[in-house]
Protein backbone atom coordinates (compact mmCIF):
# COMPACT_ATOMS: atom_id res chain seq x y z
CA UNK A 1 0.00 0.00 0.00
CA UNK A 2 2.88 2.35 1.16
CA UNK A 3 4.75 1.61 -2.48
CA UNK A 4 1.08 2.48 -3.95
CA UNK A 5 0.85 5.60 -1.77
CA UNK A 6 4.05 6.89 -2.67
CA UNK A 7 3.56 6.55 -6.54
CA UNK A 8 6.46 3.80 -6.86
CA UNK A 9 4.92 1.47 -9.63
CA UNK A 10 3.71 4.62 -11.31
CA UNK A 11 7.77 6.39 -11.22
CA UNK A 12 8.80 2.99 -12.32
CA UNK A 13 6.79 3.12 -15.64
CA UNK A 14 7.68 6.78 -16.05
CA UNK A 15 11.37 6.10 -16.11
CA UNK A 16 12.85 5.89 -12.84
CA UNK A 17 14.01 1.98 -12.95
CA UNK A 18 16.76 1.91 -10.65
CA UNK A 19 16.77 2.35 -6.96
CA UNK A 20 19.05 5.88 -6.49
CA UNK A 21 16.25 7.48 -9.37
CA UNK A 22 13.67 5.69 -7.14
CA UNK A 23 14.96 7.62 -4.65
CA UNK A 24 15.08 10.96 -6.27
CA UNK A 25 11.57 10.22 -7.95
CA UNK A 26 9.85 9.68 -4.39
CA UNK A 27 11.97 12.04 -1.87
CA UNK A 28 13.38 8.67 -0.13
CA UNK A 29 16.81 8.64 1.84
CA UNK A 30 18.74 5.61 -0.23
CA UNK A 31 18.29 2.87 2.11
CA UNK A 32 14.82 2.99 2.47
CA UNK A 33 14.54 3.52 -1.05
CA UNK A 34 16.36 -0.08 -1.15
CA UNK A 35 14.17 -1.20 1.62
CA UNK A 36 10.91 -0.49 -0.08
CA UNK A 37 12.55 -1.78 -3.63
CA UNK A 38 13.68 -5.39 -2.05
CA UNK A 39 10.50 -5.63 -0.47
CA UNK A 40 8.41 -5.37 -3.74
CA UNK A 41 11.04 -7.66 -5.76
CA UNK A 42 10.29 -10.04 -2.94
CA UNK A 43 6.82 -9.69 -3.06
CA UNK A 44 6.70 -10.18 -7.15
CA UNK A 45 5.29 -6.74 -7.20
CA UNK A 46 8.95 -5.56 -9.51
CA UNK A 47 11.28 -7.91 -11.25
CA UNK A 48 15.16 -6.91 -11.78
CA UNK A 49 17.30 -6.70 -14.81
CA UNK A 50 20.61 -6.11 -13.66
CA UNK A 51 20.16 -2.56 -12.13
CA UNK A 52 17.15 -1.88 -14.05
CA UNK A 53 13.56 -2.20 -12.23
CA UNK A 54 10.20 -3.33 -14.15
CA UNK A 55 6.52 -3.30 -13.08
CA UNK A 56 5.28 -7.19 -13.12
CA UNK A 57 2.64 -7.46 -15.46
CA UNK A 58 -0.66 -6.80 -13.15
CA UNK A 59 0.91 -3.98 -11.68
CA UNK A 60 1.83 -2.48 -14.60
CA UNK A 61 -2.08 -3.01 -15.85
CA UNK A 62 -3.61 -1.78 -12.61
CA UNK A 63 -1.25 0.11 -10.26
CA UNK A 64 0.31 2.74 -12.50
CA UNK A 65 -1.82 6.01 -11.98
CA UNK A 66 -3.34 7.50 -15.37
CA UNK A 67 -3.76 3.87 -17.14
CA UNK A 68 -7.42 3.74 -17.75
CA UNK A 69 -7.24 -0.23 -15.25
CA UNK A 70 -5.75 2.06 -12.72
CA UNK A 71 -7.08 0.48 -9.07
CA UNK A 72 -4.62 2.63 -6.76
CA UNK A 73 -7.76 4.52 -5.31
CA UNK A 74 -9.24 0.90 -4.10
CA UNK A 75 -5.63 0.04 -3.12
CA UNK A 76 -5.83 2.92 -0.43
CA UNK A 77 -9.59 3.66 0.70
CA UNK A 78 -9.22 1.30 3.20
CA UNK A 79 -6.30 2.42 5.25
CA UNK A 80 -8.62 4.89 7.72
CA UNK A 81 -9.70 1.13 9.05
CA UNK A 82 -6.44 -0.22 9.99
CA UNK A 83 -6.82 1.25 13.62
CA UNK A 84 -10.07 -0.50 13.80
CA UNK A 85 -8.47 -3.67 12.85
CA UNK A 86 -6.32 -2.93 16.14
CA UNK A 87 -9.12 -3.15 18.09
CA UNK A 88 -11.44 -6.14 17.25
CA UNK A 89 -11.65 -7.51 20.20
CA UNK A 90 -13.30 -4.61 21.39
CA UNK A 91 -15.70 -4.18 18.42
CA UNK A 92 -16.71 -8.35 18.52
CA UNK A 93 -17.81 -7.28 22.37
CA UNK A 94 -20.38 -4.65 21.19
CA UNK A 95 -23.73 -6.03 21.30
CA UNK A 96 -25.45 -2.96 19.72
CA UNK A 97 -26.05 -3.14 15.80
CA UNK A 98 -26.46 -0.91 12.99
CA UNK A 99 -28.41 -1.69 9.98
CA UNK A 100 -25.88 0.12 7.84
CA UNK A 101 -22.74 0.06 9.84
CA UNK A 102 -20.43 2.41 8.55
CA UNK A 103 -23.05 4.21 5.88
CA UNK A 104 -25.14 4.74 8.57
CA UNK A 105 -26.45 8.37 9.50
CA UNK A 106 -23.83 11.23 9.39
CA UNK A 107 -22.74 9.25 5.66
CA UNK A 108 -21.99 12.65 3.78
CA UNK A 109 -21.69 13.29 -0.22
CA UNK A 110 -17.90 14.08 0.33
CA UNK A 111 -17.68 10.64 2.22
CA UNK A 112 -19.47 9.04 -0.62
CA UNK A 113 -17.34 10.41 -3.45
CA UNK A 114 -14.48 9.01 -1.73
CA UNK A 115 -15.65 5.76 -1.39
CA UNK A 116 -17.28 5.02 -4.63
CA UNK A 117 -14.05 6.83 -6.43
CA UNK A 118 -11.98 3.69 -5.41
CA UNK A 119 -15.17 1.08 -5.88
CA UNK A 120 -15.42 2.74 -9.73
CA UNK A 121 -11.79 1.71 -9.96
CA UNK A 122 -12.63 -1.63 -9.90
CA UNK A 123 -15.99 -1.55 -10.73
CA UNK A 124 -16.31 -0.95 -14.34
CA UNK A 125 -14.17 -4.34 -14.64
CA UNK A 126 -17.00 -5.86 -12.90
CA UNK A 127 -19.52 -4.32 -15.10
CA UNK A 128 -17.84 -5.37 -18.25
CA UNK A 129 -17.18 -8.75 -17.16
CA UNK A 130 -21.14 -9.04 -16.14
CA UNK A 131 -22.48 -8.09 -19.52
CA UNK A 132 -20.54 -10.72 -20.75
CA UNK A 133 -21.64 -13.17 -18.82
CA UNK A 134 -25.03 -12.10 -18.84
CA UNK A 135 -27.39 -11.70 -22.03
CA UNK A 136 -29.19 -8.48 -21.96
CA UNK A 137 -30.41 -8.80 -25.50
CA UNK A 138 -34.18 -7.99 -25.45
CA UNK A 139 -34.16 -6.23 -22.07
CA UNK A 140 -36.14 -2.81 -21.27
CA UNK A 141 -34.42 -1.83 -17.93
CA UNK A 142 -32.06 -2.43 -15.25
CA UNK A 143 -32.37 -1.52 -11.23
CA UNK A 144 -29.30 -1.90 -9.51
CA UNK A 145 -29.54 -1.78 -5.71
CA UNK A 146 -26.74 -0.25 -3.89
CA UNK A 147 -25.33 0.43 -7.21
CA UNK A 148 -22.81 3.42 -5.91
CA UNK A 149 -21.07 4.98 -8.88
CA UNK A 150 -23.14 2.59 -11.41
CA UNK A 151 -20.90 1.09 -13.32
CA UNK A 152 -23.04 -1.96 -14.08
CA UNK A 153 -25.59 -0.26 -15.50
CA UNK A 154 -23.33 2.76 -17.41
CA UNK A 155 -21.51 -0.37 -19.26
CA UNK A 156 -24.82 -1.84 -19.93
CA UNK A 157 -26.26 0.39 -20.93
CA UNK A 158 -22.96 1.84 -23.41
CA UNK A 159 -23.55 -2.17 -25.22
CA UNK A 160 -27.46 -1.88 -25.39
CA UNK A 161 -28.41 1.09 -26.90
CA UNK A 162 -32.18 0.65 -26.30
CA UNK A 163 -31.79 -0.51 -22.12
CA UNK A 164 -32.34 2.14 -19.72
CA UNK A 165 -31.36 2.11 -15.86
CA UNK A 166 -32.01 2.83 -12.76
CA UNK A 167 -29.17 2.85 -9.84
CA UNK A 168 -31.00 2.38 -6.41
CA UNK A 169 -29.22 4.07 -3.73
CA UNK A 170 -28.62 6.36 -0.21
CA UNK A 171 -29.74 10.23 -0.92
CA UNK A 172 -25.47 11.35 -0.37
CA UNK A 173 -25.18 8.40 -2.43
CA UNK A 174 -27.33 9.07 -5.86
CA UNK A 175 -25.96 12.85 -5.57
CA UNK A 176 -22.24 11.06 -6.87
CA UNK A 177 -24.01 8.79 -8.75
CA UNK A 178 -25.26 11.34 -11.20
CA UNK A 179 -21.51 12.60 -11.55
CA UNK A 180 -20.55 9.28 -13.26
CA UNK A 181 -23.42 8.77 -15.51
CA UNK A 182 -22.74 12.51 -17.10
CA UNK A 183 -19.30 11.49 -17.17
CA UNK A 184 -20.17 8.77 -19.78
CA UNK A 185 -22.96 11.23 -21.27
CA UNK A 186 -26.19 8.60 -20.71
CA UNK A 187 -27.82 10.91 -18.22
CA UNK A 188 -30.90 10.57 -20.62
CA UNK A 189 -31.36 6.19 -20.39
CA UNK A 190 -29.67 5.72 -16.65
CA UNK A 191 -30.68 7.53 -13.58
CA UNK A 192 -30.27 7.57 -9.84
CA UNK A 193 -32.82 7.65 -7.11
CA UNK A 194 -32.49 7.75 -3.69
CA UNK A 195 -33.85 5.16 -1.24
CA UNK A 196 -32.65 2.82 1.26
CA UNK A 197 -33.44 -0.69 -0.17
CA UNK A 198 -33.43 -2.20 3.14
CA UNK A 199 -36.61 -0.51 4.01
CA UNK A 200 -37.93 1.63 1.30
CA UNK A 201 -40.46 0.33 -1.47
CA UNK A 202 -38.17 -0.58 -4.54
CA UNK A 203 -38.98 1.02 -7.89
CA UNK A 204 -41.18 -1.51 -10.00
CA UNK A 205 -41.30 -2.85 -13.42
CA UNK A 206 -37.41 -3.49 -14.33
CA UNK A 207 -36.99 -6.53 -15.81
CA UNK A 208 -33.27 -6.71 -14.68
CA UNK A 209 -32.18 -6.16 -11.03
CA UNK A 210 -28.37 -6.47 -9.54
CA UNK A 211 -27.47 -6.61 -6.00
CA UNK A 212 -23.57 -6.63 -6.51
CA UNK A 213 -20.40 -6.36 -4.14
CA UNK A 214 -22.35 -5.47 -1.06
CA UNK A 215 -23.50 -8.76 0.59
CA UNK A 216 -21.57 -9.33 3.76
CA UNK A 217 -22.80 -5.67 4.58
CA UNK A 218 -26.05 -7.61 5.22
CA UNK A 219 -27.60 -10.17 7.68
CA UNK A 220 -29.64 -13.36 6.48
CA UNK A 221 -32.69 -11.57 7.42
CA UNK A 222 -32.21 -8.22 5.92
CA UNK A 223 -31.27 -10.11 2.81
CA UNK A 224 -34.00 -12.51 2.66
CA UNK A 225 -36.23 -9.72 2.96
CA UNK A 226 -34.47 -7.33 -0.14
CA UNK A 227 -34.60 -10.81 -2.34
CA UNK A 228 -38.32 -11.34 -1.44
CA UNK A 229 -39.00 -7.63 -2.35
CA UNK A 230 -37.06 -7.52 -5.47
CA UNK A 231 -39.17 -10.70 -6.70
CA UNK A 232 -42.10 -8.50 -5.92
CA UNK A 233 -41.07 -5.80 -7.75
CA UNK A 234 -39.67 -6.95 -10.92
CA UNK A 235 -41.53 -7.28 -14.01
CA UNK A 236 -42.48 -11.07 -14.65
CA UNK A 237 -39.93 -13.35 -16.68
CA UNK A 238 -37.38 -10.49 -15.10
CA UNK A 239 -34.58 -11.94 -13.67
CA UNK A 240 -32.21 -11.05 -10.14
CA UNK A 241 -28.29 -11.48 -9.98
CA UNK A 242 -27.14 -11.29 -6.51
CA UNK A 243 -23.07 -10.96 -7.04
CA UNK A 244 -20.69 -11.40 -3.64
CA UNK A 245 -18.06 -12.37 -1.63
CA UNK A 246 -19.84 -15.98 -0.65
CA UNK A 247 -18.55 -18.88 1.13
CA UNK A 248 -18.45 -22.29 -0.01
CA UNK A 249 -21.06 -24.67 1.26
CA UNK A 250 -19.40 -25.85 4.09
CA UNK A 251 -18.99 -22.38 4.98
CA UNK A 252 -14.76 -23.07 5.54
CA UNK A 253 -13.89 -20.92 3.43
CA UNK A 254 -12.55 -19.10 0.89
CA UNK A 255 -11.28 -16.54 2.94
CA UNK A 256 -12.62 -13.58 1.35
CA UNK A 257 -16.00 -14.32 2.28
CA UNK A 258 -14.97 -14.85 5.53
CA UNK A 259 -12.58 -11.57 6.21
CA UNK A 260 -15.09 -9.57 4.86
CA UNK A 261 -17.83 -10.89 7.08
CA UNK A 262 -15.43 -10.48 10.28
CA UNK A 263 -14.70 -7.09 8.87
CA UNK A 264 -18.20 -5.79 9.74
CA UNK A 265 -17.41 -6.00 13.06
CA UNK A 266 -15.73 -3.17 12.72
CA UNK A 267 -18.62 -1.06 12.05
CA UNK A 268 -21.14 -2.73 14.01
CA UNK A 269 -23.62 -3.51 11.38
CA UNK A 270 -25.57 -7.03 11.16
CA UNK A 271 -23.58 -8.27 8.27
CA UNK A 272 -21.86 -11.49 7.80
CA UNK A 273 -20.34 -14.26 5.32
CA UNK A 274 -23.17 -15.95 3.58
CA UNK A 275 -22.41 -19.19 1.72
CA UNK A 276 -23.53 -19.79 -2.13
CA UNK A 277 -25.96 -22.30 -0.56
CA UNK A 278 -27.74 -19.85 1.59
CA UNK A 279 -28.11 -17.60 -1.34
CA UNK A 280 -29.54 -20.07 -3.21
CA UNK A 281 -32.24 -20.63 -0.70
CA UNK A 282 -33.23 -17.38 -0.22
CA UNK A 283 -33.67 -17.43 -4.26
CA UNK A 284 -35.81 -20.31 -3.87
CA UNK A 285 -37.37 -19.31 -0.98
CA UNK A 286 -38.76 -16.12 -2.30
CA UNK A 287 -40.45 -17.96 -5.49
CA UNK A 288 -37.81 -17.14 -7.90
CA UNK A 289 -36.98 -20.14 -10.36
CA UNK A 290 -34.05 -22.08 -12.42
CA UNK A 291 -31.80 -20.46 -8.92
CA UNK A 292 -28.20 -21.18 -10.12
CA UNK A 293 -24.84 -20.01 -8.58
CA UNK A 294 -22.18 -19.51 -11.06
CA UNK A 295 -18.30 -18.41 -10.87
CA UNK A 296 -18.17 -14.62 -11.48
CA UNK A 297 -14.44 -13.82 -10.42
CA UNK A 298 -12.49 -17.21 -9.68
CA UNK A 299 -11.99 -17.34 -6.01
CA UNK A 300 -13.33 -13.68 -5.13
CA UNK A 301 -17.49 -13.49 -6.19
CA UNK A 302 -20.20 -15.62 -7.02
CA UNK A 303 -23.07 -14.84 -9.11
CA UNK A 304 -26.30 -16.22 -8.25
CA UNK A 305 -29.24 -15.60 -10.62
CA UNK A 306 -33.00 -16.53 -10.61
CA UNK A 307 -36.19 -15.66 -13.17
CA UNK A 308 -39.51 -14.78 -11.12
CA UNK A 309 -41.85 -16.46 -13.72
CA UNK A 310 -43.32 -15.06 -16.39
Amino acid sequence: MAAVELGLFTHIARGADTEAAVARALDLSPTNAERLVTACVALGLLARDGERLRNAPDVARFLVEGEPTYAGPWMLFSKPDWNEWGRLGSHLRRRDTVVLGKYAQGWTVEQARKYHEATYSIGMGAARRFVRQVDLTGRRQILDLGGGSGCYCIVAAQRHPGLRAIVFDLPPVVEVTREFIASHGLADRVTAQAGDFTRDPLPTGSDVMIMASNLPQYSREIIGTVIAQAFAALAPGGELHLIGEMLDADRAGPRDPALWGLAEALWGSTGIAHSAAECRAYFERAGFRAVAAHEFVPGVLTRVSGTRPA
